[in-house]
């Protein structure tokens, strides 16, 4: 049978308590069963050097005893006649008995392995299935195993197996077989979730006799686990409980670029006859395939239905630069709270509905995290019946604790003369309609210099909680990295000199680099210019002029001392660079920190 990748990175949903060890995911497990058995079947010399050499492999090592415990609790489990039970007892014993003695491989023979393994496998298969006609193949194959075990492999006869098949013989009842008022086995076994998938990784461990090291064969999956899995062993601080970190904001300056790409933009060639959709499709071949099978259709059916259509354009936008891309990245936050709430607070003993479990859990969330995306052209955009107002409402809808600011411009009249007024505006999405939350008049136009720093300054008010995160618009964020924000925030608790940290440098991973070779021209100087170069000035400079937009600002510091950017006329540089000075020069301390990271196009 075949697996998908999936099932081979699937850890158990609940470990079981009776294995008494590591259930590692299948693929580092997978082959190792096939390669224990050749070895047994092969080796002639003593228990302890066999049991060294799968030592030697500590994957092997939990396969065997994985799949040997396993083995014990599905005979445990579907076996309940007496004289059955029993007999099972015995050469458990007896084997056991050998292995803490070192003999096994003096008192058992190891060639027909194989055959019981043979035979194990089709057990599970069925089992796996569920299938009640099948009652009749399980007798016979618990039968048949009995009899490879009884017969083939054990050397010396146990007196108690011959008394309990003398019995057998002179009732004239076979083991196994059972009858209507005293069944000997209970098939179809109870179908709970742990059993289904107990029975389904057992069979993976058995079967799979290709080598996991290529899985995940996706780079980009095989990079984020490597580097979540690195960055956990580094220096952090140790997380609170969500009730008790810092609380803090995430904000996102919008313009006007792409919201989400619509079905015309998918199929638009440009001029070498390449449309975005073929592109993407042979860039991210495996991860186009997914998708397919995710919707279940063949890949000329995708068109046929609008719902397809909509997940197929949030598909390519999540692959490309847009805001539907940042706002899902960044909603990760929310997500990793959640999950990271539920286990602070989350108890068997517990005797709360999980209704009011799961208002817990969306009350704390919305107390530890707001996300604003300053959007300053909406108020214009929604006027004209701009196809972007649509997408970002759409945005607000699909994603309740997003906020989006804007600027709205009001013609007044004021004794018969007409004026323009200006006003900062936060709305939600409630009822597939924007509902405004707070109108805020300015004293005139907020783009007095460039417009994003404007952008951004205007919508800090809106922002709540102690740390505020600037994120750029062609950013992106990683669930297993959203784990970690609470360790980040408890940096500014930490000691790191004379005086508090106000920014907290985080690494970027440039996420563009495979798209051509200029892109991966690019990604190499942003990630020596933003990840490398702040990693010198932050250590042991303590200084950061150029923030990475991924930093994580000291809210009430930056919001007190003129905002986190400043506009200028004059100077045509970087707005960015006004945080770093503002820091440094008002006394600021700032850091940076390598077991986090934000992606960025």
């Amino acid at each position: 049978m075949f697996y998908s990748e999936m099932d081979l990175l699937l850890v158990p949903y609940t470990s079981d308590p009776s294995l008494k060890m590591v259930q590692w995911p299948p693929f580092l497990l997978a082959s190792k069963i096939p390669i224990a058995l050749d070895m047994a079947v092969q080796f002639r010399s003593k228990d302890a050097d066999l049991w060294k050499r799968i030592c030697a492999d500590e994957y092997m090592k939990c396969a065997v005893i994985e799949c040997y415990e396993s083995f014990k609790i599905v005979l445990k489990t579907l076996v309940v006649g007496e004289n059955e039970k029993r007999t099972i007892r015995i050469i458990i014993k007896e084997i056991e008995n050998n292995i803490s003695k070192d003999t096994l491989l003096a008192n058992f023979r190891m060639a027909p392995l194989p055959v019981l393994c043979k035979k194990f496998v089709e057990l599970v298969g069925i089992l796996k299935d569920g299938d009640p006609s099948k009652k009749d193949a399980v007798v016979f194959l618990l039968q048949d195993m009995l009899e490879v075990v009884t017969r083939d492999m054990m050397v010396n006869e146990i007196r108690e197996l011959v008394e309990l098949g003398h019995s057998n013989k002179e009732s004239g009842r076979q083991l196994f077989a059972g009858t209507d008022e005293k069944p000997a086995i209970a098939f179809p076994p109870e179908l709970t979730a742990h059993w289904v998938e107990q029975i389904r990784r057992l069979h993976i461990l058995l079967t799979v006799k290709e080598s996991g090291t290529d899985i995940p064969s996706n780079l980009e999956a095989r990079r984020r686990i490597s580097f979540f899995a690195n960055s956990l062993f580094m220096d952090m601080p140790r997380a609170p409980r969500v009730r008790n970190m810092l609380s803090f904001s995430v904000l996102t300056p919008y313009y006007s670029e792409e919201t989400v790409y619509s079905k015309s933009e998918l199929e638009m060639e440009n001029e070498d006859g390449v449309s975005i959709i073929f592109y993407l499709q042979k860039i991210f071949p495996d991860e186009w395939n997914n998708f397919i099978e995710r919707l279940n259709c063949k890949e000329n059916e995708i068109w046929e239905n609008d719902e397809k259509i909509l997940q197929l354009r949030h598909w390519v936008s999540f692959r490309g630069q847009t805001l539907c891309r940042t706002v899902r990245g960044m909603m990760y936050y929310r997500r990793a709270l959640k999950v990271q709430a539920f286990l602070d607070m989350a108890d068997e003993k517990d005797k709360k509905s999980q209704r009011s479990l799961y208002a817990q859990l969306e009350a704390v969330a919305d107390l530890k995290f707001t996300y604003v995306a300053t959007c300053q052209n909406y108020g214009n955009q929604k006027r004209n019946g701009d196809r972007r107002a649509t997408d970002i409402l759409n945005l607000m809808v699909n994603n309740p604790s997003l906020r989006v600011a804007y600027i709205d411009e009001v013609e007044e009249r004021d004794g018969g003369k007409a004026q323009k007024v200006y006003y900062s505006v936060l709305v939600k999405g409630v009822d597939n309609l924007d509902q405004e939350i707070y109108r805020i008049k300015l004293p005139g136009n907020a783009k007095l210099g460039e417009g994003k720093p404007e952008n951004q300054n205007h919508a800090l008010v809106f922002t709540r909680g102690e740390a505020l995160q600037t994120i750029d618009m062609n950013q992106d964020n990683y669930l297993e990295e959203a784990f970690k924000m609470r360790n980040l925030l408890e940096e500014f608790n930490e000691d790191h000199g004379v005086r508090p940290p106000t920014i907290l440098g985080v690494r970027e991973h440039i996420f563009t680099g495979s798209v051509s070779s200029l892109a991966w021209f690019m990604s190499n100087q942003e990630t020596s210019f933003v990840t490398i170069g702040q990693r010198v000035l932050a250590r042991p400079l303590k200084v950061r002029f150029h923030y990475g937009h991924p930093d994580v600002f000291d809210r009430i510091f930056h919001i007190t001392r003129g905002g986190i950017s400043k506009g200028s006329r004059g100077i045509n540089l970087s707005e960015d660079i006004f945080a770093g000075f503002n820091s440094t020069l008002r006394r600021g301390n700032i850091t940076h920190h390598e077991y986090i990271q934000v992606g960025k196009g």
